[in-house]
């Protein structure tokens, strides 16, 4: 069963502009230690940034509902498989939203797809209750 559905789209060179402004301070507060070394690590820094940045709105809003406050940044992880598939590990706040929406016995899967057109990541996750 579909339990959330959420996109976004952020512009690269917003978060660009943010890293030159920032530099550290920013990239901290938004992001976990893995997805900085990640994004440091890529030729296209500020689109490594952009499309987990993205990913973390989209999963927010997948996870949104009436009754539900803002969520930390640092809770919604974006790693990669070994095959390099974009992946997202739920921590803290999200983690129990998540898990709040679960009967027993139940589990969840999160779909995310990743996409960068210069100057616009893109994110799109679908949250399934198996």
């Amino acid at each position: 069963m579909i339990a959330g559905i959420g996109t976004d789209i952020c512009d690269i060179r917003r978060i660009e502009a943010l890293l030159e402004k920032f530099g550290d301070r920013f990239a901290q507060k938004v992001f976990t230690q893995n997805e900085r070394e990640r994004a440091n690590a890529q030729s296209a820094r500020g689109s490594s940034y952009a499309k987990r940045f993205a990913a973390k709105e989209a999963v927010a809003k997948a996870l949104a509902d009436a009754n539900t406050g803002a969520l930390s940044w640092q809770d919604v992880e974006i790693t990669n498989s070994p095959s390099g598939k974009p992946e997202i590990i739920l921590h803290g706040k999200a983690l129990n939203r998540m898990q709040s929406r679960l009967d027993t016995g139940q589990t969840y899967k999160i779909h995310l797809s990743l996409t960068d057109d210069y100057p616009y990541a893109q994110a799109f996750v679908i949250i399934e209750i198996l």
